[in-house]
Order: structure tokens, then sequence, then C-alpha cells
């Protein structure tokens, strides 16, 4: 056997009884590696050391419901994708969505594609438009989604008063306890009627 077969096999060995001695240590409570959680509030909190305590608490209070609004935002978009998709395939965008809709969101992704010094993924044109045409896109095409949306009334109070705070936040602005709520209150219901 050569050094090298040999070298590898032990590293092999260590490694398995590495984790099998982990899995150990973690079922009882002890934690074992690198703690991400730990390590990204580390780096949080050197981004945020030249700035003053009030702005640092207000920007962590913010980033919450950042990361709210962003993944119902998303889950929303990739609904409406699904849905015209099942229903009009590699034609869901023009088929699916109104004309004004894909002419304004083509649009913007022409421009982000120009801006090639802004990276983004810049994947698919859904993500171009505007967080208010998703309410019109489910609206126009309604049959597709009346399974899961109790009425457009319902769907439109939820989207309209939410696109208004997700412009807030976006516009670094700081909202109110009531706001927090609202916005908890109103994912909620979204995800407990239409699931994620």
């Amino acid at each position: 056997m050569t050094e090298g077969v040999s070298k590898l096999r032990d590293w092999m060995f260590r490694s398995i009884t590495f984790e099998a001695d982990s899995e150990h240590f973690r079922k009882a409570g002890i934690k074992i590696g690198a703690d991400q959680s730990s390590y990204e509030r580390s780096l949080m909190d050197e981004t945020l050391t030249d700035y003053p305590l009030e702005t640092r608490s207000k920007a962590l209070r913010m980033s919450r419901l950042y990361a709210s609004i962003y993944c119902f935002e998303n889950s929303i978009r990739e609904l409406i994708k699904e849905r015209l998709e099942s229903s009009f395939n590699e034609e869901w965008w023009t088929k699916g969505v109104p004309k004004k809709i894909r002419g304004k969101a083509e649009e913007r992704k022409e421009k982000a594609l120009e801006n090639t010094w802004l990276e983004g993924e810049n994947l698919n044109v859904i993500e171009f438009a505007d967080f208010g045409n998703l309410t019109d896109i489910i609206i126009d095409k309604w049959e597709l989604f009346s399974d899961l949306i109790p009425s457009q009334h319902w769907l439109k109070q939820r989207l309209d008063e939410l696109e208004q705070t997700r412009n807030f936040i976006a516009h670094n602005r700081f909202l109110l306890d009531a706001e927090f709520q609202r916005i908890e209150l109103y994912t909620q219901d979204w995800k407990k009627q239409v699931g994620v």
C-alpha cells in the first residue's frame, strides 16, 4: 500500500469517527463546529459598529421586517409563476401576464442587464414586475387562483396595505410597532390561506 493511500484511509477513518462522535455530542446538547448564527451576528455587529446605538437598534428591528417582506413577496411571485406555467407552459409570461405589466417588467430587466456593473441574479422577468402588479396579475387570471384565495377583495386589501408598508421599508423609514403587527398578521393570513 502506498503512503498516499494509507494517509487517505487514515483521514477517512478519522473523519467518520469524528462525525460519529460529533453526533453523540450534539444529542447531549454540546455544540460542535462553527456556530453560523453567532458568526452572522458578529459580522452584523462589525458592519454597524460605527453608527449610533439608536440607529443600529432600529436597523436590526427593520431587518426582521425586510426579511419577512422579502420572503412574502417572492413567494407570491413564485406562486404566480407556478400557476401560470401549469396553464400556459413556456408561454406563461406572454399568455398569463397583462401586456402593460409585461412591457414595464421587460424594460426594467433590459436596464438591469445593461447595467452590468450592478450585480444581481436577473433570472426571471417576473422579479421585475412591481409588487402592486402582482395583485393585477392574479385578478386578471382569477380562475387560476380562486381555489386558494377567498376573494379578490381579500387579496387586494392585504396586498395593497403590504405594498405601502413594503415601500416604506424600501425607503429606509422606521415603522411603529402597530405596523410590525399588521405585517405579521397579513403574512400569517396569507400563509394559512395560500401556503408558502
